[in-house]
């Protein structure tokens, strides 16, 4: 017999591999085929105790935890077991890409966790899971909060919820749709962000907060991960955030706080009369390698103007990735201009772009003074309320806030995102060459060769 009960901090598994070879290989060639399987998809033997639905009554169930804690298998699994009992468990995750890439598909997604006679059927037309007993769950992006409007539902899972754009709006609508059946209750499961919503939900007392952190699950982690993230920050403020799962308000060293950029976000941008993409290129593009930054800004028609953040699609890619993104921002959004920094490509920078499409306006940049000389004019406009972010970047806003400017740079992350934003900002916020018109009432000599050349020019008309 495997485990059958548990009550401490590890789970089953954990407990059975803690046990002496002979000891599992004696228990293991006991089982049958069908019950190997069985226990390969059973959550009570898998999951550490933080990880179970938890008991009581609540509203919210509030999974705020570090990196490779197991949020996502905690979120997948729940709505396996709620599925059992409600017709209609909806999902919301950041982005459609999210949907696929980590609800449905990713290791601790749905279709990772059930066996194959529960497997739901994925109908992409109407974004639905339809599952073997008839019930169903709608997947939702929250870059589309509209899209909730009418939908109800007795159970609802919210993923990464610190990640979602339209953070307000969206978690509105979610719960305007949580309305069917005797107990409607929402999982949400997150990386801590010091965001007002999940201040709020913390603080709720409907809700069940359950907290966790990535060495909880060391057991389950790639011994890579270890040395490539958990070396490099632990014990920085990032780590604090991302490892061990604390939330953490502003860095009180950094050029920009969050309160401030709440206070300025717009649902949707007015009329622009310019729209540029910063792109700061990253130099390798492996899954420790820096970030590209790649940042869409419009300006409007008012003056002074004030800026709006339309778009932020940085991220780890190849050259001809990186690229492509910046041309499909620049096209998407009738951009102007792409504005490039040349720091470490110099005339690559281009060039690759040019690879990908010929047809667009570009102009490098090349930084000559240091980063905190460059975003502070810029963190300036946000003082003035002169920039909005139309809905939510996260990380974006992650960097701005986080970034300290008295560190060295090999002490933190290279803000790439931040870096693109302050040179599409910067681009904009050139004065630009205006008109003087000076009346005077009578004739003023400015140059006694001039009035000859125009003198002798009205002689011969």
């Amino acid at each position: 017999m495997l485990p059958a009960t548990n009550s401490s901090g590890s789970s089953l598994a954990s407990k059975f591999r803690a046990l002496p070879l002979a000891e599992r290989k004696r228990r293991l060639a006991k089982l049958s085929e069908n019950e190997a399987l069985a226990v390969m998809h059973d959550w009570n033997f898998w999951a550490r105790p933080a990880q179970m639905l938890p008991a009581g009554d609540w509203d919210t169930w509030l999974v705020m935890a570090g990196r490779g804690f197991g949020k996502t298998r905690t979120g997948a699994e729940t709505v396996r077991m709620w599925i059992k009992d409600n017709s209609i468990v909806n999902i919301i995750a950041p982005t459609i890409g999210d949907i696929h890439k980590v609800v449905l598909d990713g290791p601790g997604g749905i279709m990772a966790v059930c066996p194959p006679a529960e497997r739901p059927r994925f109908q992409s037309k109407d974004m639905t899971l339809v599952w073997p007993n008839g019930a169903k769950s709608l997947l939702f992006s929250a870059e589309k909060p509209e899209r909730q409007r009418g939908p109800q539902c007795y159970k609802l899972w919210c993923d990464e919820l610190a990640a979602w754009r339209y953070l307000e709006d969206t978690w509105d609508q979610a719960m305007f749709g949580l309305r069917l059946g005797t107990n409607p209750q929402a999982v949400v499961t997150t990386t801590p962000k010091p965001l007002k919503l999940i201040k709020a939900l913390r603080s709720d007392p409907r809700t069940k907060l359950t907290t966790g952190t990535t060495y909880d699950n060391n057991a389950n982690l790639a011994p890579k991960f270890y040395a490539r993230i958990i070396s490099k920050y632990e014990g920085t403020r990032l780590g604090r955030q991302e490892l061990n799962a604390e939330l953490l308000d502003d860095n009180p060293t950094s050029l920009w706080r969050r309160s401030e950029i709440d206070a300025l976000r717009v649902r949707e941008a007015p009329q622009l009369s310019r729209v540029v993409v910063g792109v700061d290129p990253a130099v390798s593009a492996k899954a420790d390698s820096d970030e590209t930054g790649i940042v869409a800004v419009g300006q409007d028609e008012r003056w002074p103007p004030h800026y709006y953040v339309l778009l932020d699609s940085s991220g780890i890619y190849k050259p001809k990735g990186w690229a492509e993104e910046a041309l499909a921002a620049y096209k998407n959004l009738r951009a102007d201009r792409i504005i490039g920094e040349v720091n470490n490509g110099g005339d690559l920078v281009e060039a690759n772009l040019r690879a990908v499409d010929i047809a667009f306006a570009y102009k490098s940049v090349h930084a000559t003074r240091g980063k905190t000389i460059r975003a502070e004019p810029v963190a300036a406009l946000y003082e003035q309320s002169r920039v909005h972010h139309v809905g939510s970047f996260p990380q974006l806003e992650d960097e701005q806030c986080d970034w300290d400017p008295s560190l060295p740079a090999e002490k933190q992350r290279s803000p790439n995102r931040m870096d693109a934003l302050v040179w599409a900002i910067s681009e904009l916020n050139v004065p630009q060459e205006e008109e003087t018109i000076i009346a005077r009432g009578e004739d003023v000599r400015i140059s006694p060769e001039i009035d000859e050349f125009e003198a002798n020019l009205l002689n011969h008309l």
